[in-house]
Parts: C-alpha cells; structure tokens; sequence
C-alpha cells in the first residue's frame, strides 16, 4: 500500500470532522468549499506554515519531528489513538524507504507459560490474539464462548474474516455494527504500526475485494485502543451475554494482547456464563449431560 497516501488520507479525514468552531477558531460567513477546517487553519492552529502543513498532508512526515506532530494532533484535536497513528505513520516514513517490500511474518508462538495462564482463568472466557487478530491461544472458557468463531477449518481463527466473511456473526454480535467499527480500526492501527507486514495486508486485500461493508469502514481510516468495554454476544447454547472485557498487551510478547470477559456477579449473564463453563466441559467430555439438560441421579447426588 501506498504509505504517503495513507497519511494525506488520514490527515484530511481527520481535518474534514473538525469545524472552526470545535476548533476554537471564529466562524466565517459564507460557503465553505471544504468540511472541516482549511489546511491554513489547520496551520494556523499549530503554529507551522501553511506550506508546511500542505507538505505534511501531502504525506512528507518524514523529517516531521515529535514536536510537530504533537502540534497537528492538537490542532486537528486527535485522540490518544489517532495521536500514536499519526507517529507511527511518522516512525515509518523515517523507516519505510529500507523496508518498502513486503515481508513475511514469522508465525508468533505463544509462550507455554502463557497458555498455563490461560488454562488457569476458569471462571473467565480469554484468549490471546496478535495484531490481525488472530486467535493464537484461548482456553476452555473461551472456546465456549467463541465457538461459532471457531468452528471454521482456517488454523489460527481470525475475528475480522469471521466478523464480515461469516454469516454467522449477524446472530452472534449483538452490536454489529460497533464490532464492525472497531474490528476496522483495530487492523487500521495495526497497519500504521507495521504496514510491511504481508500477511496483514493480504487480510486487509481479502477482505476489500470480499466485503463491501469492510472497505467502506477501510476508507473511514479512523483508529482505535482496544483496552476495556463491554460486548453483548448472543451465544447459540446460551442465549444473550453481556460481558465486560479487559484488553492487557503483553510486553513480554510484543504484538500479543491477552483478552478476558467477566459477567457482573448477580446478573443473568453471570448465570448464563455458569452454564456456558458446563456446556464448554461438555465439549470436551461427550459424556457429561448438555447445560439445561434434566440431571441425573448422580448430579444431584454430587
């Protein structure tokens, strides 16, 4: 991909959703020809020449040092998120002319101790997943929950192929178009952190050429942290699932982050969360009766 035509593209989003007003600049009468605020705004805002501005959005950030770029995001108001994007897509400008030709990723292993630690959360659905999200390691839990998910024949899993390629996610996802949102944003921000990698940008061509949907949310080029929340799953075997997720990266294994769910105890999430363990139990245990099924003698006697 074309990486000056990344940073032209997401400099003039980010300017198109800022007025002058937001801005805290005086409104103008008369027809604007432009949405958002005029790049000599823009310069204007971050004390820089609007010859300057021009040549940034142009996509020359290399040589743009970090104190200019701390004056365009605060010019064009960035969040934490688009503020890394934006030196990230500025880190691989300085970087980019060495490395332009696409390269292979080595497959990342997951750390033994890691899937200890997995195995070990019980009471809790988690799995690690690396950058194009792929699901590298998950546990018991975790694979009750994202069966649908997981029930493909692609070794690892993908959360975003399955999210726009899987008929099945419309009656898994409860918020569609949120996990649309966010599953976008994420391999966008993966990208400007490494946007040589050739397995990531074969996904993101797979997935432009297969879903109209995913390009459309592509050409958005907004950018997103994916730390903590909530998600509302409808689960096949259990029904509707609110679930708060906490996203840790590790710094250990850079480029993995550990995801766990935790239902608010009380709820009926909390309860359908139980039965889901069971149901995950019997998954691996055939034998064992399927949740909500009548127990036997010998449930009721243990």
């Amino acid at each position: 991909m074309d990486q000056r035509r990344e940073i032209r593209e997401f400099l003039s989003t980010r300017r198109a959703k800022i007025t002058p007003e937001q801005a805290g600049l005086p409104a103008m009468g008369g027809h604007r020809r432009v949405p958002g605020l005029r790049r000599e705004e823009v310069a204007l805002l971050a004390g820089i020449s609007v010859e300057y501005y021009a040549r940034l959005e142009r996509g020359k950030l290399r040589g743009a040092s970090d104190t200019v770029l701390d004056a365009v995001a605060r010019a064009l108001r960035l969040d934490e998120a688009e503020h890394a994007h934006l030196r990230d897509l500025a880190r691989t400008a300085h970087t980019g002319a060495a490395r332009r030709v696409p390269r292979r990723s080595r497959p990342q292993p997951v750390r033994p101790t890691l899937q200890h630690l997995l195995d070990a959360m019980t009471e809790a659905p988690a799995f690690i997943r690396n950058g194009r999200l792929d699901v590298l390691a998950i546990n018991r839990l975790g694979r009750a929950l994202y069966a649908p998910a997981l029930t493909g024949s692609a070794h690892p899993a993908n959360l975003a192929r399955f999210r726009f390629l899987d008929p099945a996610a419309a009656d898994f996802y409860a918020d569609l178009d949120n996990t649309a949102h966010s599953t976008v944003a994420l391999l966008r921000t993966e990208f400007g952190r490494d946007p040589h990698n050739h397995d990531l940008t074969d996904l993101i061509g797979e997935l432009s050429n297969r879903s109209e949907e995913f390009r459309t949310l592509w050409a958005t080029h907004d950018v997103r942290l994916h730390r903590t929340g909530a998600k509302t799953f409808h689960h096949p075997a259990v029904g509707p699932l609110r679930l708060a997720y906490e996203a840790m990266p590790l710094p250990t294994d850079p480029g993995l982050t550990l995801t766990a769910y935790t239902a608010e105890p009380g709820t009926a999430s909390h309860e359908s969360l139980k039965i889901l363990a069971s149901w995950g139990a019997a998954l691996d245990h055939p034998d064992l009766p399927e949740p909500g099924a009548a127990p036997t003698t010998e449930t009721r006697t243990a």
